[in-house]
């Protein structure tokens, strides 16, 4: 037993890990967190080297998370004993300001880190994954937190021992948006629209499926899947959620289905919006026998992973004109200038811009400030994706 009296010299390391591949909560968004739609999962930081470089009276607790909160009363004390973190923007650091038991430090990950010290490192949002090669120079490295929804990219470079949180819910705002607006582009023939214009043609164009009354299909109902279904709401579309088991429904949809029923459900979907993790799982999901049995005319909408679709099956369905397509992703990609798809009819290509808006860096700002808190205060990160 532990008593108030006792003295705490030395404490093993903890880091709590793991995430289920598929859960069925959709407070997480599925293509945050590995499987069509997951459950968050906490992971603690270690702590022992800063309990052991000093001796502390220790207060009762009964898991292993109150030796961090242990921590966190000497780190008050002793600042430089705080959780060492580096963000790449210098702007970042400013805007977070102080965090409670936070050093946060700037690294760029294009060259090794000057500090030896740093146990939470926030990569880059943009720019290559080779740069993630540098996490092999962080020897206190315990976590990695992206500020992206897909975090795939990040697994290879990932040291062992290491967890991986993905930033759940700040694209949820942009992406919905950009998915809403490549459905009504594609309804509406807005890109017909634009090429008219580039030579004064004004088109007679009555009849366009409009997004109202049309038949929707999302699939993925995680926080990202949710923000579309409830702008599709407003716009009077009919909407259907599929996640990776079937659930009740919320204040949104009736029901939520499970993937197993795409079957019975693709053929009478009018529109179909893909947002889910590229896995083992959900590669090639959208294949020739998905597409087949979609309805002559119906769209499909990606804002997920270009590896979700199989490229060459799709090329195939609307080089024929019988369905029609909206992508922000592609595979390959980028998408090479000779290939076919940027030319098939009935297909728009945006360049993978779906988190891209302005709405990215307030709401990156706000969930990293709540992150890094719970992180330094034992609560760990809250969307662990691997390991899994």
């Amino acid at each position: 037993m532990v008593r108030d009296s006792d003295e705490l010299v030395g404490a093993p390391p903890l880091l709590g890990a793991g995430a289920g591949a598929l859960a069925d909560e959709p407070a997480v968004d599925p293509e945050l967190s590995g499987g069509l739609d997951s459950q968050p999962v906490k992971a603690t930081t270690a702590t022992a080297a800063a309990v052991q470089a000093v001796r502390i009276r220790r207060v009762p607790m009964t898991h292993c998370a109150g030796v961090h909160r242990i921590l966190l009363r000497v780190t008050r004390t002793f600042p430089s004993m705080a959780v060492v973190v580096s963000l790449p923007d210098q702007e970042w650091i400013a805007e977070l300001g102080v965090l409670p038991g936070v050093d946060l430090v700037h690294w760029d990950l294009k060259a090794p880190p000057e500090r030896d010290d740093i146990e939470v490192v926030i990569p880059p949002y943009m720019g290559s994954p080779t740069r993630l090669e540098q996490l092999a120079n962080v020897p206190r490295l315990r976590a990695v937190q992206l500020v992206t929804a897909g975090y795939e990219h990040a697994v290879p470079y990932l040291p062992e021992g290491v967890v991986l949180a993905n930033g759940a819910g700040i694209h949820d705002t942009s992406t919905a948006e950009l998915a809403l607006a490549l459905s009504l582009a594609s309804q509406r023939g807005i890109p017909d629209f634009v090429r008219a214009q580039e030579t004064g043609q004004w088109l007679r164009y009555a009849g366009a499926p409009s997004l109202a009354d049309r038949r929707v299909l999302v699939v993925g109902y995680g926080s990202i899947g949710r923000a579309i279904a409830k702008r599709l709401n407003a716009s009077e579309a009919h909407v259907t959620a599929v996640a990776s088991r079937a659930r009740q429904g919320d204040d949104l949809v009736e029901r939520v289905h499970g993937v197993d029923e795409l079957p019975t459900l693709l053929p009478d979907a009018e529109v179909v919006i893909l947002i889910v993790p590229l896995t083992e799982r959900t590669r090639h999901l959208v294949d020739a026998e998905f597409l087949s049995a979609l309805p002559d005319g119906a769209l499909v909408v990606n804002v997920a992973r270009g590896g979700v679709i199989d490229t060459d099956a799709l090329l195939a369905e609307c080089s024929a004109g019988r369905l029609r397509a909206a992508l922000d992703v592609t595979d390959p990609e980028p998408l090479p200038a000779e290939h076919p798809l940027w030319r098939a009819p009935g297909v728009l290509i945006s360049p993978h811009i779906g988190g891209a808006s302005s709405a990215f860096v307030p709401r990156a700002l706000a969930f990293l400030k709540r992150e890094l808190t719970a992180y330094a205060d034992g609560q760990g990160l809250s969307h662990v994706v691997h390991p899994s």
